[in-house]
């Protein structure tokens, strides 16, 4: 029989020193707001931990599939089809609400969590999602999707968040589910782009409902930690790096405005175009015939990377590099058309995949076509790429200040903080012609339709 391993006891010094504070008096309030932040932390080490496991495997995908694209140009035709069809397979078979992007899955969780429910909330935020999150968005990329990986994280991030509050024991001190849901989103964001304040402003701009002043310390807390932990993991860096920003023209800001208009547009006509070609699947009852969409998606995404270049699908992170980085900054007039409809057809499959990446890569292309009509310089150029990237995911999310402060930080170009503002602020106006409400809002609605719908048909058997 194996010996009996003697009991770890915290230190007799430590052990005066936690009941000297913590069992005065006058500290009731520093113990208890202790409990409610360890939580937090604990969360946080983890959604930061997970979050550098998904982003590697996530970039090794994509490596992967790159690699064999350019050995093997035809073989787009055959991985594609096949990977697209095994990645939305995953989501059927396994967990539904693990398809999609995931933060309109978080957005409709917050709305849900309330004391008294638990279970509808489950359904979104759950350990079998994050899961399914990882493997079908892996198979997404290493069929070339034109997916990113930072809307997963934040549905990643939130279960884990979720999950760690569901654990907690009953003499605990209550957390709010609601909130620490949306402190999770906000650690996911910071953790998957390294944007800490991106990850702040994206929770008051996107996801808050009560005062921040409630949870403010818990999401600083959660945001720094989350964000340490991928930097301890995978080095401090930039998820871009740092563009030649000299010499700006005086009159630069007229071409800002232009390029943020037409992202918008184009982000905001994306929007509504996917929503369209999913409420056209929705109709497909037939479980051939959805087998038969997806198909055709990862065939058309083929065919475009085929037809132009492999480097147009994917995440879409190499073609921001090249322009970005590169002397060769002036992209064909068809770039932005490919990057978006790569996104549409990726997206409208059901697989999971986020819409960031892409839709900050369309924002490029549309900024790096205009600076060659426009035979701009290097560094006007890469303002308006940048701007570009703002202004179509403002047209794609309809968050003027999380897409601004996100672009600012990948780049670490603080002197640009007006011109970023200035995108989103004109993209965000002209993206209301297209649609009143974002693709991240409209998605949140078919996601608590459904649950309703679910909820409802037990009642209906019963009765």
């Amino acid at each position: 029989m194996d010996e009996e391993k003697p009991e770890k006891k915290i230190p007799t010094k430590i052990r005066r020193w936690l009941k000297r504070v913590f069992d005065r008096p006058g500290n009731e309030k520093i113990k208890l707001n202790f409990l409610r932040a360890v939580p937090f932390w604990i969360a946080s080490l983890l959604t930061g931990l997970i979050a550098v496991f998904y982003s590697r495997i996530f970039l090794m995908a994509e490596h992967g599939a790159d690699n064999l694209f350019r050995s093997f140009h035809w073989i787009t035709f055959i991985v594609t089809p096949a990977c697209f069809l095994m990645a939305w397979w995953l989501v059927i078979r396994y967990e539904k609400f693990a398809g999609g992007s995931g933060i309109p899955q978080v957005m409709a969780a917050i709305e849900l969590a309330t004391p008294r429910d638990n279970h509808k909330t489950r359904k979104l935020l759950s350990i079998r999602v994050i899961v399914i999150k990882i493997v079908s968005s892996f198979f997404m990329i290493l069929g070339g999707g034109v997916v990113g990986r930072e809307g997963p994280t934040i549905q990643i991030a939130g279960s884990v968040f979720r999950k760690v509050n569901q654990l907690l024991p009953d003499w605990w001190p209550k957390v709010s589910k609601r909130n620490m849901i949306m402190t999770g989103a906000a650690a996911g964001l910071a953790a998957a782009f390294n944007t800490p304040l991106g990850g702040i402003v994206f929770a008051i701009e996107e996801l808050t409902k009560t005062h921040i002043s409630y949870f403010r310390t818990a999401l600083f807390t959660a945001v720094i930690i989350a964000g340490l932990t991928a930097q301890a993991l995978f080095g401090p860096y930039l998820y871009l790096g740092y563009p030649a920003i000299n010499g700006l023209s005086v009159y630069i800001f007229l071409g800002v405005i232009l390029v943020a208009m037409l992202a918008g547009l184009g982000g905001s006509i994306t929007g509504r175009i996917l929503l369209a070609i999913m409420n056209l699947k929705g109709r497909f009852k037939k479980h051939r015939q959805q087998v038969f969409f997806v198909l055709i998606c990862g065939f058309m995404v083929a065919a475009l990377g085929f037809l132009s270049s492999t480097e147009f699908i994917g995440s879409g992170k190499s073609v921001m590099t090249r322009i970005l980085f590169t002397s060769d900054k002036y992209l064909p007039w068809y770039a932005p058309i490919i990057r978006m409809t790569g996104s549409v057809f990726s997206f409208s499959t059901g697989a999971a995949g986020g819409i960031f990446a892409p839709a900050l890569s369309s924002g490029a292309c549309i900024g790096s076509v205009l600076s060659g009509w426009m035979k701009l310089s290097d560094s006007n150029t890469n303002l308006l790429i940048l701007s570009g990237m703002v202004g179509f995911l403002t047209g794609i999310t309809r968050t003027p200040f999380t897409s601004s402060i996100i672009v600012l930080e990948m780049t670490d170009r603080h002197s640009l903080i007006f011109y970023l503002m200035l995108a989103g602020m004109f993209s965000g106006m002209v993206s209301l012609l297209i649609d009143k409400h974002s693709l991240y809002d409209h998605l949140k609605v078919r996601y608590l339709r459904q649950i309703e719908q679910e909820e409802a048909k037990p009642l209906a058997a019963g009765g």
